[in-house]
């Protein structure tokens, strides 16, 4: 028996990217369903070798889903998570809506899919997904040698403003190489041949809201005792998420130590040569499940100190990927058990 699956903004990029994901790997549904704005009602999206027409969520019935992928924002999760999970369904959200609420499980499953057995109110999260490629690379040098501190800067791919975001690069591209005048929309100043330090809002601190939530979501998912600090920038990338990552450890860990326990991790792919060519970049990352691992080195400046580079597709395991796989331990573990329509 399989499932009745939702997806709540299937017509978006991380929506479209749910379904094919669903598809790629063949979760057990009887029946998906595509829901969007009223807008978008009719628009017909792929699923595997089908077409589904996407339907109204303000008019949908969920008494008898068993799943719903959340994509649409944090204020429409805000509304209607609850009253999904009301009805029976388990809501996994992509949005930071639930991020941080206590009896929320916040999983990245490679690092922590136990977590799932502590969803209180039918709601699992989704992280951020700067920091759902960051924490996968993280997870196992931290239980070999402990972290201490990181420092990280993030190249972030202007697909996670959404299509927006990417449409403005397109866009702004276009005009440059034909003189005409750049049109400023989507982001603060112009990201055509540019990059931009500042993604989310200011806080009073001075760190922006991106860079607080990988600080606060690395804290819940892999332990509250590290130290993290984040400089976050938007970079003329349509898809791909990099980061430079520094690391501080308490207990001795070289850099050959690293790439030993990188490799063996579940998700993640070492791609470390010290020549021209031999790491990761964001286009080759794109479409791709792994988080890539490169440049890895010992940092000289402290003790137990290391360095290295990490790529990931961030409309896949910096969202869609790991909203599945989350859905995959709920049935492995047999706390999705579609109890609804057996009966």
């Amino acid at each position: 028996m399989g499932y009745k699956v939702a997806v709540v903004g299937a017509t978006g990029n991380v929506g479209r990217e749910l379904l094919n994901i669903l598809a790629e790997r063949a979760f057990p549904a009887d029946e998906v369903v595509a829901l969007a704005s009223r807008r978008s009602q009719g628009t017909e999206l792929s699923f595997g070798d089908k077409t589904l027409k996407t339907k109204t969520l303000d008019l949908y019935d969920f008494s008898d889903v068993d799943l719903v992928l959340m994509s649409a924002g944090g204020e429409i999760s805000k509304e209607w998570s609850p009253k999904i999970a009301a009805q029976g369904a388990v809501v996994i959200d992509n949005s930071s809506a639930w991020r941080y609420d206590s009896d929320v499980p916040l999983v990245v499953p490679e690092v922590n899919a136990e977590a799932v057995r502590g969803m209180k109110k039918g709601i699992i999260a989704n992280p951020n997904c700067s920091t759902a490629q960051l924490v996968v690379a993280l997870k196992p040098l931290h239980d070999h040698a402990t972290i201490k501190r990181v420092v990280v800067d993030t190249y972030q791919s202007v697909s996670g403003a959404g299509k927006d975001g990417m449409d403005e690069l397109d866009r702004q591209t276009k005009a440059l190489y034909s003189l005409q005048d750049i049109k400023e929309e989507k982001f603060p100043k112009r990201i055509a041949f540019n990059v931009i330090p500042h993604i989310d809002v200011f806080m009073e601190d001075g760190y922006t809201k991106e860079e607080w939530k990988m600080m606060a979501e690395t804290k819940k998912i892999l332990d509250p005792k590290i130290k993290l600090t984040a400089t976050c920038v938007r970079v003329p990338v349509f898809i791909g998420h990099s980061e430079a990552v520094n690391v501080e450890f308490e207990n001795p860990i070289s850099a050959e130590e690293a790439r030993t326990i990188l490799r063996s991790a579940p998700g993640v792919v070492v791609i470390d040569r010290r020549e021209a060519g031999g790491y990761m970049t964001p286009h080759e990352a794109a479409g791709e499940d792994a988080t890539y691992v490169s440049r890895i080195r010992e940092d000289i400046t402290v003790e137990n100190g290391l360095s290295f580079w990490c790529v990931s597709d961030n409309l896949r395991k910096g969202a869609a990927l790991n909203a599945v796989q989350i859905a995959e331990a709920l049935v492995n573990r047999g706390l999705l058990p579609g109890k609804k329509r057996a009966a």
